[in-house]
């Protein structure tokens, strides 16, 4: 294993721009994101077969949608190959029989954690329920880069993890060299970190577009009000009356009204740009949909400022970027049109109040908002482009 770290340690400092192997594997070629700058003198074997991919990952969590999704998205990943599962309640079982349309993927048949054994793999997505996964992440071994999809290391305050969660957090210590992962934002710090927190879905679509506006002192920071609605997914795979599809469908539900877990996480992230307190007023809802997730936030401008200038301002933060679109001035973003992507679509549209802004932003809240970008963060923690197995255009209709 010591020895395999070593070529990782090397594959972090190396892109690829083609490589080419024997008879019966595929030929192709990885385009290197400009971020990204690396001689291309290493050559590495892709095979359709996981298992004989360069880096090990290890998917803690496997039974739920979101490690359902990084399975689909790893499949068109060149390098990344799953080679241990886990998921307790279906220890022994075979993934295909958990999630049959992942049937076409030569899979390793899920075990339950305290049988899995880590010298075996490389890198781990942890998407374990939040509540369980500090303990765990905590006696991993501490070579192993580590991406954490659950709500346990996204708060930096230890006293409101335990106020907004309702119990103490049990790894204090590592706490302190976790990185945050809202990838667009905070690349450089990921680039270098060992952990990254993942961030939620709602956080995620609301902070991409109002960080930029906030930096640049365009907007109020009082007075911020998202109305944020996402599917069904988003509530995870449990058995729970509430998401039986007689009670969701034909309606829409609001839930976590003044308390949703996400509010705190919301928050940090505002405040860290504008160096003082900031608070929103946030309403999640439930709607009669599979995936998606759409934030409509509300603003009021700072003096001067006219909704032109938000447009801009996004539009010059993002051009560069792959995966944050702003649309064409008067263009509404709609789920549909993210949907299976890592996509996030945004816009910003003048309210008939004046002084006050509409924006309107758009993800798949199992892509974006947590499988996709997390593969997007453990792209560039091993020094891989960002985009390397993410290049799925939205499904529509």
């Amino acid at each position: 294993n010591q020895s395999r770290m070593s070529s990782l340690s090397t594959l972090s400092s190396v892109c690829l721009e083609q490589g080419c192997w024997s008879k019966g594997e595929r030929k192709i070629r990885v385009v290197a994101d400009k971020r990204v700058k690396r001689p291309s003198s290493m050559s590495f074997r892709v095979s359709a077969n996981s298992s004989e991919k360069d880096i090990r990952i290890g998917l803690l969590g496997a039974s739920g949608y979101t490690g359902a999704e990084i399975v689909r998205l790893l499949a068109n990943h060149p390098h990344f190959g799953v080679t241990l599962m886990t998921a307790d309640r279906k220890a022994g079982q075979s993934m295909d029989s958990v999630f049959p349309h992942l049937r076409a993927q030569k899979l390793p048949r899920l075990v339950s954690v305290k049988d899995a054994d880590f010298s075996t793999v490389d890198a781990v997505f942890c998407c374990l329920p939040h509540g369980t996964t500090q303990e765990i992440i905590k006696g991993l071994p501490t070579a192993l880069k580590i991406v954490d999809l659950s709500a346990d290391f996204r708060l930096r305050d230890i006293s409101e993890y335990e106020e907004w969660y309702g119990q103490p957090h049990k790894a204090v210590e590592l706490q302190k060299e976790v990185v945050y992962g809202l990838t667009e934002l905070l690349r450089d710090d990921i680039r270098k970190a060992r952990l990254v927190a993942n961030p939620g879905c709602y956080p995620t679509s609301v902070q991409l577009p109002l960080v930029p506006l906030l930096k640049a002192n365009l907007i109020k920071h009082e007075n911020i009000i998202i109305d944020a609605k996402s599917g069904v997914s988003g509530a995870g795979r449990g058995a729970k009356e509430a998401n039986l599809y007689s009670e969701i469908a034909e309606g829409i539900s609001s839930y976590g009204v003044t308390r949703h877990r996400h509010v705190p996480e919301i928050e940090q992230g505002l405040s860290d740009v504008t160096q003082s307190k900031v608070t929103v007023s946030f309403t999640p809802h439930l709607m009669p949909m599979i995936r998606g997730m759409q934030s409509t936030i509300y603003v009021e401008m700072a003096p001067g400022v006219r909704t032109e200038d938000l447009h801009q301002q996004l539009k010059s933060s993002y051009e560069d970027e792959e995966f944050v679109k702003v649309l064409e001035e008067g263009v509404v973003p709609r789920t549909h049109n993210v949907r299976g992507s890592n996509y996030c679509f945004m816009n910003v549209f003048p309210d008939r109040i004046p002084g006050r802004a509409i924006i309107i932003s758009v993800i798949d809240n199992l892509v974006k908002g947590a499988s996709g970008q997390a593969l997007q963060n453990l792209n560039i923690m091993l020094g891989l482009p960002e985009t390397t197995g993410l290049l799925h255009q939205p499904l529509f209709p």
